[in-house]
């Protein structure tokens, strides 16, 4: 084992002598390898970069991963069921959605049925003061946005960890208030800044309108205006069953005891629901590899295009170094130490390779983030991930083996008599 061991490091050091003597080759060899390289690098990179991404968004709009996720028919008995089941649960939340009108009174909002405010699907109620709604067949267009509004029994950015864009989120360990609370996302926030409207919002089944405040602006993924209230601050106006002709769902975290009771109470009240567990990775994980496999099949063509530039290199080493290889098997040099020397030279050109084309990726990304880090979500805060020099590593011992090995089975063969042509 110590004869073995100190045969590795004579070859590492003859192969560093090598390097030093043939700087030129050396580089040249570097350069043909370079691109393989990077391109494994990128990919790995990208691909690492953009699962996160993708995840992030998932949960932004699914939720995360693992979250237990129940849905029902809305109802006021459903609704008194879920909110008194969860009061003062901080491991479970609710939320109940309702269609949400802010600005004049009687007037058809500028985006009826709560559309992006880009767009135009018609339809959609006009709600007045006294609590009931009509079609909006007839009436003027005015200052007035259309939301969905989501009343919250607690803080849902557990199980959907929405992007702050500014202001602030929801208190729930204050005293309710009695204007409303609201935090908007950014296609409502868009809706606006556009429109100039009064602070006036009406909400099927409240007797009177209410006055909410706009306190912070979220990203929640979602391309609707929509609008999140604490329940309790809603509940001022209109009861909670008044909320229930929307979407109601609840988000548990598991384990946790409130799942079988909730669950029990609303079976025996005979409420229908569905209950699944959010696992967004696994249902894009084909997806995520079938990009992968494209992308590495591109980048492996490129790394054995470098491969050849360095067996290339490596070939013509040797044939200029015959004489040399001659002369050591001649003084007792066994035929693996040379095979080692050259193996070794390749192994440390592919290591130096991945070394530059790791360095020159940080420096990219980093440059990136600094340009465009602002502007786009998918590169604020993001970090090299560490997979990707892994697999820039593996991929320069990879290409210093398969560009080596050919040149290193030549120079063990070179006979000891071609030291007589020196």
């Amino acid at each position: 084992m110590r004869r073995f061991s100190g045969r590795y490091r004579s070859s590492l050091i003859i192969g560093l002598q090598g390097i030093r003597a043939r700087k030129l080759r050396t580089l040249l060899s570097m350069v043909s390898l370079f691109l393989g390289v990077l391109a494994v690098v990128v990919v790995q990179a990208g691909a690492s970069i953009a699962d996160r991404a993708m995840l992030t968004d998932l949960e932004l709009t699914a939720g995360v991963d693992g979250t237990r996720m129940i849905d029902m028919p809305s109802s006021p008995k459903a609704a008194d069921i879920v909110v008194t089941s969860l009061r003062g649960r901080p491991d479970a939340v609710a939320s109940l959605t309702v269609s949400g009108i802010i600005g004049e009174p009687g007037v058809r909002p500028v985006n009826e049925g709560g559309s992006p405010l880009d767009e135009n699907w018609g339809g959609g109620e006009t709600c007045f003061p006294d609590g009931h709604c009509e079609p909006m067949s007839s009436g003027p267009t005015g200052q007035a946005v259309e939301v969905r509004l989501t009343a919250l029994t607690g803080d849902i950015r557990t199980f959907r960890p929405f992007r702050p864009q500014s202001g602030r989120w929801l208190d729930f360990t204050t005293v309710p208030a009695l204007a409303p609370r609201l935090v908007l996302n950014k296609e409502a926030a868009k809706g606006f800044e556009r429109h100039h409207v009064p602070a006036e919002m009406r909400v099927a089944g409240a007797p009177t309108n209410l006055t909410p405040q706009f306190v912070g602006v979220v990203d929640d993924g979602d391309a609707q205006p929509h609008a999140y209230a604490r329940l309790d601050e809603l509940t001022n106006w209109l009861p909670a069953a008044g909320l229930a002709n929307g979407e109601l769902r609840v988000m548990l975290a598991p384990p946790t005891p409130v799942e079988q009771v909730l669950t029990s109470r609303l079976k025996g009240a005979g409420v229908d629901m569905y209950t699944e567990t959010i696992d967004s990775r696994k249902q894009r994980e084909g997806e995520l590899k079938l990009i992968r496999l494209v992308f590495f099949s591109m980048a492996g063509l490129v790394l054995l295009i470098g491969v050849a530039g360095i067996l290339n290199v490596g070939l013509a080493t040797v044939g200029e170094r015959v004489e040399e290889f001659a002369l050591r098997r001649a003084v007792g040099t066994p035929r693996m130490l040379l095979a080692g020397i050259v193996l070794a030279e390749t192994l440390l050109t592919g290591l130096l390779t991945a070394a530059a084309a790791i360095g020159t990726s940080i420096a990219a990304l980093k440059v990136l983030t600094t340009l465009v880090g602002d502007s786009e979500p998918l590169l604020h805060n993001v970090q090299f991930p560490w997979e990707a020099g892994v697999a820039g590593i593996i991929a320069g011992i990879i290409a210093g083996v398969l560009g080596g090995f050919v040149p290193a089975i030549r120079a063990a063969r070179i006979p000891i008599a071609t030291v007589m042509r020196a």
